[in-house]
């Protein structure tokens, strides 16, 4: 009876909040995601999209040739596992009673008060590491597990896929080395103590812009001497073959439990969908369950950095085909060929590249790009700390920017569905260096 006073002094209050009570009805915590077929996968070499002898799908596979063995083993290898319940079992064990998944999905009253529309948080910084990146990390642990793997390998730019890596290394007691780039280190020292507590052996990358394009470089060259006792655990929907399939799969479990999250309090799928990019892998994770659906538009969220004519990295925006590790997709680049600089304030978006599914996507105008930035990010990093009292990464703040950046008309009356990929707890000390002014 309380509780039933208590909601209808909170109807009288409110706005527009949601029926929680139908979250009771759900049974996520009971279902085992397993990843399923989609319209948009690759062909069996990876290329995503059409392919003929005049046009060849984004993706692919362009390594050096002692890496293509361990590459098409791992695609026997994910393909074996890709649907089969015995391996998506362990992995749920594993993010019900480690990660803490389902992730909520957060009615953002106050956000929604103010825009005038129904804004819905995926709340992935709730995880265990404070981001999306450990659900790949988890399932890919598994899998090199099963694989014999004695040791794994990743690059990281923010430091959480790093710190989710060292994590399942640790967990399943696995060798661990994490590579990033020299100038992600000094701004992420924080992530990086965190690695090496938990076991890692981190490389800082001195060559190049020293940002994650150059620790990708150095990952890969150290695969291709040690390709048969390692495994490569690639933090994003980038790279080559299987890995962009491979990660947008396991990803996937986002915009599965956001579904049905959404269908049970609203009964109803989200007008738009927003979710920031770097190499895209918390974005296709959100959006592959809707894609299929007409009435949604999914926006993906590029790193404005310092502006379209300065630096930034807005490889879809302002990027061309081109091959950049093992992958052919949009990146930066002159016409020379030579890969460009990226920029943005966020260490995760900063990358001159993108996912081939996401080039795909763009190309087929199935999903909408945009792009934020750094000082609208760090408008919505202090919006939504004082708004909801949850302060995101500098990464998610791109995609709760755009909330502003929409027309009036475009967001009125309207439910969206943002994908908060993680939790700004690695960007305090930059932040309050960025801030000091505002904040003194």
């Amino acid at each position: 009876m309380r509780w039933k006073k208590l909601r209808s002094l909170l109807n009288k209050i409110s706005y527009n909040l949601p029926n929680i009570t139908e979250e009771k009805n759900m049974n996520l915590h009971k279902e085992i995601y397993i990843p399923k077929p989609s319209p948009h996968d690759p062909d069996e070499c990876g290329h995503f999209g059409s392919h003929d002898d005049s046009k060849v799908g984004y993706g692919g596979r362009f390594v050096p040739e002692t890496l293509m063995p361990a590459l098409e083993q791992l695609r026997l290898d994910y393909e074996a596992v890709r649907f089969d319940k015995d391996f998506w079992s362990e992995v749920d064990y594993y993010y019900k009673n480690y990660v803490g998944r389902p992730s909520s999905l957060y009615f953002a009253e106050n956000l929604s008060k103010e825009l005038d529309a129904k804004i819905y948080l995926k709340r992935e910084d709730l995880n265990h590491t404070g981001a999306h990146k450990i659900n790949h990390c988890v399932a890919q642990a598994v899998l090199a597990k099963r694989l014999g793997r004695k040791k794994i390998i990743a690059e990281t730019g923010a430091g959480q896929h790093g710190v989710a890596t060292a994590t399942v290394a640790a967990l399943f007691g696995l060798e661990c080395e994490v590579f990033m780039g020299a100038k992600d280190v000094a701004r992420q020292e924080l992530n990086v103590f965190r690695m090496k507590l938990l076991g890692a052996k981190v490389h800082a990358v001195e060559s190049g812009s020293k940002t994650l394009k150059d620790a990708m470089n150095d990952a890969i060259r150290h695969w291709v001497t040690h390709a048969r006792d390692t495994y490569y655990l690639i933090g994003t929907v980038a790279g080559p073959h299987p890995y962009p399939m491979m990660v947008r799969d396991i990803q996937s479990i986002i915009g599965w439990e956001a579904k049905a999250q959404l269908d049970a309090v609203e009964g109803c799928l989200p007008d738009k969908v927003i979710a920031c990019i770097g190499g895209g892998s918390n974005a296709l994770g959100v959006f592959n369950h809707f894609l299929e659906d007409e009435s949604v538009e999914c926006i993906g969220i590029e790193a404005g950095g310092l502006g379209l004519d300065s630096k930034h990295g807005c490889s879809l925006e302002k990027g061309s085909p081109g091959v950049l590790h093992g992958q052919l997709s949009y990146l930066l680049q002159d016409e020379d060929g030579q890969v460009q600089e990226a920029h943005s304030i966020s260490a995760g978006l900063d990358y001159p590249g993108i996912g081939p599914e996401h080039a795909f996507l763009k190309d087929e105008k199935i999903v909408t790009y945009d792009h934020i930035t750094d000082d609208e990010a760090m408008d919505a990093f202090v919006w939504l700390s004082q708004a909801e009292g949850i302060i995101p990464a500098f990464e998610s703040s791109h995609a709760v920017a755009y909330l502003k950046k929409m027309k009036p008309e475009e967001i009125k009356g309207k439910t969206i569905l943002v994908n908060l990929s993680g939790r700004g707890d690695k960007d305090m000390i930059q932040a309050q260096d960025i801030l000091k002014e505002q904040f003194n």
